[in-house]
């Protein structure tokens, strides 16, 4: 078997990977080995933005999970996309930069996770950020790897709804990622000049000369090494082949919200009764491992419209419109290949005594119908509206011993009562901002009709139309010595196991009330600090 060694092995390259992999090779004295199950970065269909509306619906890219059936969902299953490609999901998804609330981070700290509050990684943020929207402030950084942008081209559409938001109360705001979340803006975006800049286009293409950066694709990571209680590498797949890299220092797991957790229990860490249950032997029991799921739950509101200049659509002026927009986009790096189809948002409140938003919106160009995976002849556009703070939890556990066999997956939506009352009153709130006087000149028929004043009506419209916003956390949660289901302590060691990390979303104890992209990428920010610190 051949074994490789470096300081540090780093197995995911999605967000998380990929910039605790940068961060720590920018010391010359130490090596590190970044391991990605996908491909190299190098598809169209990752650089031009607009590429990702195929990416969930072909299967490109992708994991292409499912949950199991879901009794929230009338039994339905739901689809778990997630990147399978250096970059992971930042290479994957629709690009909108949300940091959350910062009531969000207060919270963690607030549980026993000291050096998390908001002013704690607000630093790490704009240290990450090369902000285009509004240069630095006390809020925003510049000169960082992450590009953040506004679109080059957005659809007139946009304006519509932004004065419709206002009208119903939702004040159109300056920046949702400053000082106040609440208000309606236009999408902030990991863009570039017109093209995704995904973590991997930030924090890895640019140093991919540093000959302490070994970046391995095609690389399936079948388990942690260890000895003992101490990891000390990673097994992997490639072309046929087992392979082992061995960690001198730390191995870090950055595999996500399913693969970190189903990476420990094929690794022996995990609830015992279900890693004896696969026939793994135990190597250490630690319950956490795969409870607390929890994700973001969105529904969408469809409207047709016979407008054909402001939305995406399926018929021959569509397609004529996106053969000249290649074209533009090659020549120029504008137009509608740029989008990022989810081009506004808003932050806003279902129940007035909540501390912060419980409600996100986005309007979406185009038709967006179970993950764009149904079609419909024509044009039209979509109202995303997403639970920001689910109570709901769920799991992640294995299927089988195998690690080629997807996990399981059990999110439960809306399984507490309370996330459906809430999605209820958001999804009324989002109603009326499409029924407002604003969007009269686009507005045709709703794909899927809805009473607004009947909650029981709504309920199974949102029962029938709900799914995953892609945002899945909290499998590997951080949290103090006496929570019996931490699976990480503060500076995000696995509990019980030496020089073994988790850097990614799952370490989240809550769910941020925003998009994961942004987050997920501070907390490896703060990882790589947390690691130089401890350093021998």
């Amino acid at each position: 078997m051949q074994i490789q060694e470096f300081d540090y092995v780093v197995i995911g390259g999605g967000a998380g990977g990929c910039v605790v992999a940068s961060r720590l090779s920018e010391d010359p004295r130490v090596s590190v080995c970044l391991l990605e199950a996908g491909g190299p970065d190098t598809s169209a269909l990752i650089h031009a933005p607009l590429g990702f509306a195929a990416t969930a619906a072909l299967g490109i890219h992708n994991w292409n999970y499912h949950t199991v059936p879901q009794p929230g969902l009338n039994g339905r299953r739901g689809f778990q996309p997630r990147g399978k490609v250096l970059g992971g999901s930042s290479s994957i998804n629709a690009m909108v930069y949300t940091r959350g609330n910062r009531l969000d981070y207060d919270h963690w700290a607030a549980q026993g996770n000291p050096g998390w509050r908001f002013e704690d990684v607000l630093p790490l943020f704009k240290r990450s950020e090369n902000n285009e929207c509004f240069g630095g402030d006390d809020y925003r950084g510049t000169g960082g790897p992450l590009n953040v942008s506004y679109l080059r081209s957005p659809s007139v559409i946009n304006k519509a709804f932004l004065d419709a938001c206002a009208e119903q109360g939702v004040p159109k705001t300056k920046d949702y990622n400053g000082a106040s979340q609440f208000g309606c803006a236009p999408a902030q975006v990991t863009q570039k000049n017109g093209e995704r800049w995904s973590a991997a286009k930030a924090y890895i293409t640019p140093h991919r000369a540093r000959p302490n950066l070994s970046v391995i694709t095609q690389a399936h990571t079948r388990r942690i090494v260890l000895q003992g209680k101490r990891a000390v590498g990673a097994e992997f797949l490639k072309t046929g082949q087992t392979q082992q890299v061995r960690a001198r220092r730390e191995v870090i797991l950055s595999a996500g919200a399913f693969g970190s957790p189903q990476l420990l229990m094929l690794s022996g860490i995990g609830p015992a009764a279900h890693l004896q249950q696969h026939g793994i032997p135990v190597v250490h029991d630690l319950p956490g491992v795969g409870q607390n799921l929890h994700d973001h739950v969105t529904t969408v509101l469809i409207y047709r419209t016979p407008r054909k200049d402001a939305t995406f659509g399926l018929s021959l002026s569509g397609l004529v419109a996106i053969v000249r927009g290649i074209f533009e986009w090659r020549n120029k790096r504008t137009g509608i290949i740029t989008s990022n189809v989810a081009e506004s948002q808003a932050f806003l409140f279902a129940d007035k005594n909540e501390p912060s938003p419980d409600i996100q919106l986005a309007l979406c160009t185009g038709i967006v119908d179970d993950h764009t995976r149904k079609n419909h002849l024509g044009h039209g556009y979509t109202l995303h509206v997403t639970l920001l703070r689910p109570r709901s939890r769920g799991t992640v556990t294995l299927q089988s011993a195998n690690a080629k066999d997807a996990p399981l997956i059990d999110p439960q939506f809306l399984s507490d009562p309370r996330d459906m009352a809430t999605l209820i009153k958001g999804t009324q709130i989002g109603h009326d901002i499409m029924q407002s006087k604003h969007f009269a000149p686009y507005r045709g028929k709703m794909l899927y009709p809805l009473q607004r004043d009947d909650p029981a009506q709504i309920e199974q419209f949102l029962r029938d139309h709900s799914d995953t916003e892609y945002h899945p956390c909290g499998t590997c949660k951080m949290g103090p010595g006496n929570d019996p289901m931490a699976v990480v302590d503060p500076t995000l060691r696995v509990r019980g196991v030496e020089n073994l990390r988790v850097v990614d979303a799952s370490i989240m104890p809550q769910l941020v009330s925003g998009n994961t992209n942004a987050p997920t990428i501070m907390i490896a920010e703060k990882a790589a600090d947390l690691i130089r610190a401890t350093a021998v």
